[in-house]
C-alpha cells in the first residue's frame, strides 16, 4: 500500500556499493497501517498526569508522571508506520498529479529566475548519492513557495506538487538522510521559517465584532492551509529528533529567534497546530540545553502579558503542559528563580476569568512544586486565598478542588501556619447560597488526610466554622448541603463532644447578644420616627439617648 501511495521505495543510508556507483536493490516497502496522525478536534485533551517526560536542567529523565500528549501526537518518531500514516492522514487537495504532468512542464524556472513549482525534479532516490544534496536544496526551495489556501480552486497543481515534495522530504529525513550538512540545515531552517512563521489571522470573535467570546462553547477555527502545514510540522519534528541532525550545527539555526517565533505559534486558534508546537518545543527543550533558561523566561513573559494586559491567549494550557514536565525534573533544592516563577507567574494565573480553560494543567504544576518542596505549601495556600473569587461560583468550585489536592500532600507542621485564614474562607464557602460551592467545601471532610489534620487542630478549627455549620443546619435551602452538614457536625461530636458543646454554648450566647443589639436598634429607630412625626420638618438634628 505504501508503494502504491508514494510510487517509490523507502530510503536508507548509502552503502559502500552505492558509493562506488553500483546499483543496490532497495528495501521492500512497509505495509501501511492506518494510524491517525493529527488529533481530532472533538477528542478531549488527555489527562495531564501521564506522559511528557520530565526535563531537568542537567539531563532528560525518564517519564515520572508529567502531562500526557494526546494519542494522535504521541506516536513513536522512529516507527516505520508513522510516516506511512502521514501519507494516508493528509488527504490530497485534488486528484494526484501524474508523473507526466511534472515531466511535461514548460519551464523549470519562473520569470524571476526562481525555481518553478512545476520544475522537472527527479525523486531523491533516483539520483546518485553525491547529487542528492543539490537536489535536496532545490526541493527545499520549491517548498518555500506560498499559496492561498482560502481559495481551493487556485493553484491546484502547484499545491499538490508541493505536498508530494514535502512528503518525500519527510521520508528522506526519516529513512536514510545521512548527516545533514550545514548548507542543508540552513536551507531547511529557511523552509521552516517561510511556511510556519507567519502572522496569525485575527480571532473569530475579533473579526465578527463580538465583545464576548466563550472558547468552551464555540468551535475552534481551523486553518485552511493545515493539510500542508501538518507535513511541515512533521518534517520539523523529524528534523529535531533525528540522530542525523548534529546539534552543534543545528543550534546555529534553531536559535533564540527561532524558538521565540515558535512560541508565537501557540496563540494559533487551530488546536492541531498548538499540539504540534507543544511537542516540538518540548523536544527542543530536551535536546538543546543552552535554550532552556530562555524558553522558561519567554514563557514567563507570555504569562505576564496574558495576566496583566490581554487575558487572551489560545495556548496557555499547552504551555502549562510543557511546564508540568519541566517542573517535574527540577533538581533539589529548588533555585530561587523557580520559586519566584511560582509566586509571580503560576499563582497569578488564577486571576483571569477564563481559568477553567487551563485549570487542570495549572493545578498539576502547582502540586508539582509542593511535592518538590513541602515548605512552599504556605506560599501556595496564601496565594490561592489572595486570588479567591468573590462573585464567580464556577471559579470558586475550581479553587476548592485545587485546595483539596494541595492539602492532600501537606504535612501537619506546615498546616498550622495557614489553617486560620484557610478555614475562615472555608466557613464562608459553607454558607454560600450556591449549593455547588457549599457542597464542594463539605467534601473536604470526605478526605481522610484532611480529616486527620482537622482532628489534630480541632480546638482552633471548630470555633472558626461552627457558626457556618449551625446556619446550614437551620436554614440552608438545598437538601444535599443540609444532609452533609449534619454528617460533619456528627463527625466533630465524635472527635470531641465537650469541645462541641462549648462551641454550641458560645454560639447561643453570641446569637442572644446579636438579638439584643437588634432589638435596641429597632427601639431607637421607632423613637426617631415618633420624634420626627411629632415635631414636623426641621433642620435641627434630633438627639436620642441610648440606654
Amino acid at each position: 500500500m505504501f508503494a502504491k501511495l508514494m510510487g517509490r521505495r523507502l530510503y536508507r543510508k548509502p552503502s559502500k556499493s552505492e558509493s562506488n556507483g553500483t546499483t543496490v536493490t532497495a528495501t521492500p516497502p512497509v505495509k501501511a497501517v492506518d494510524v491517525p496522525l493529527s488529533a481530532s478536534t472533538d477528542q478531549a485533551v488527555a489527562p495531564v498526569k501521564n506522559g511528557l517526560k520530565c526535563l531537568n536542567d542537567d539531563a532528560i529523565q525518564p517519564s515520572v508522571g508529567g502531562p500526557e500528549l494526546p494519542e494522535a501526537i504521541n506516536h513513536d518518531p522512529g516507527s516505520k508506520h508513522s510516516v506511512v500514516a502521514l501519507h494516508s492522514a493528509v488527504a490530497p487537495l485534488t486528484s494526484p498529479i501524474k508523473e507526466n504532468d511534472v515531466i511535461n512542464a514548460e519551464s523549470d524556472h519562473s520569470a524571476n529566475g526562481s525555481l518553478s513549482p512545476t520544475a522537472n525534479l527527479p525523486f531523491l532516490r533516483d539520483v546518485p548519492w553525491f547529487e542528492r544534496q543539490d537536489l535536496l536544496i532545490k526541493k527545499l526551495n520549491l517548498c518555500c513557495l506560498q499559496y492561498d489556501f482560502s481559495n481551493p480552486k487556485e493553484n491546484i497543481a502547484e499545491k499538490e506538487i508541493k505536498r508530494q515534495t514535502l512528503l518525500e522530504l519527510v521520508d528522506y529525513v526519516q529513512y536514510g538522510a545521512g548527516t545533514l550538512t550545514e548548507r542543508v540545515q540552513g536551507e531547511i531552517a529557511k523552509m521552516f521559517a517561510s511556511n510556519l512563521f507567519r502572522s496569525l489571522p485575527p480571532a473569530c470573535h475579533e473579526s465578527t465584532g463580538l465583545d464576548k467570546f466563550d472558547r468552551e462553547e464555540e468551535d475552534p477555527c481551523m486553518d485552511p492551509a493545515w493539510p500542508q502545514l501538518q507535513i511541515v510540522y512533521e518534517l520539523l519534528l523529524r528534523y529535531i529528533i533525528s540522530a542525523d541532525t548534529d546539534p552543534r550545527l543545528a543550534k546555529r539555526y534553531i536559535d533564540r529567534f527561532f524558538v521565540q517565533r515558535l512560541l508565537d505559534l501557540f496563540d494559533s486558534e487551530d488546536p492541531r497546530e498548538r499540539e504540534y508546537a507543544k511537542t516540538i518545543l518540548h523536544r527542543i527543550y530536551g535536546k538543546y540545553m543552552m535554550h532552556r533558561p530562555f524558553i522558561r523566561k519567554a514563557i514567563n513573559n507570555i504569562f505576564y502579558r496574558f495576566i496583566y494586559e490581554t487575558e487572551r491567549h489560545n495556548g496557555i494550557s499547552e504551555l502549562l503542559e510543557i511546564l508540568g514536565s519541566i517542573i517535574n525534573g527540577f533538581a533539589l533544592p529548588l533555585k530561587e528563580e523557580h520559586k519566584l516563577f511560582l509566586s509571580r507567574a503560576l499563582l497569578p494565573l488564577h486571576k483571569p476569568k477564563c481559568l477553567a480553560l487551563y485549570h487542570q494543567q495549572l493545578s498539576y504544576c502547582i502540586t508539582q512544586f509542593v511535592e518538590k518542596d513541602f515548605t512552599l505549601v504556605d506560599t501556595v495556600i496564601r496565594g490561592l486565598l489572595r486570588y479567591w473569587p468573590i462573585t464567580n461560583s464556577q471559579k470558586e468550585v475550581l479553587f476548592l478542588g485545587e485546595l483539596e489536592e494541595v492539602l492532600e500532600i501537606t504535612q501537619s507542621s506546615e498546616f498550622q501556619s495557614f489553617m486560620v485564614p484557610l478555614f475562615r474562607q472555608i466557613g464562608r464557602c459553607l454558607n454560600c447560597s450556591h449549593f455547588q460551592v457549599a457542597e464542594r467545601a463539605l467534601f473536604f471532610w470526605s478526605n481522610d488526610h484532611i480529616v486527620n489534620l482537622v482532628a489534630e487542630n480541632r480546638n482552633v478549627i471548630l470555633p472558626l466554622i461552627f457558626e457556618a455549620l449551625e446556619k446550614n443546619t437551620a436554614c440552608h435551602w438545598h437538601q444535599a448541603v443540609h444532609g452533609r452538614t449534619m454528617n460533619v457536625r456528627k463527625m466533630f461530636i465524635d472527635m470531641d463532644e465537650n469541645l462541641f458543646k462549648e462551641c454550641q454554648l458560645k454560639f447561643q450566647e453570641d446569637e442572644a447578644n446579636a438579638r439584643e443589639i437588634e432589638e435596641k436598634r429597632e427601639v431607637i429607630w421607632k423613637h426617631l420616627e415618633a420624634v420626627a412625626t411629632s415635631s414636623g420638618p426641621s433642620e435641627e438634628p434630633i438627639v436620642v439617648e441610648q440606654s
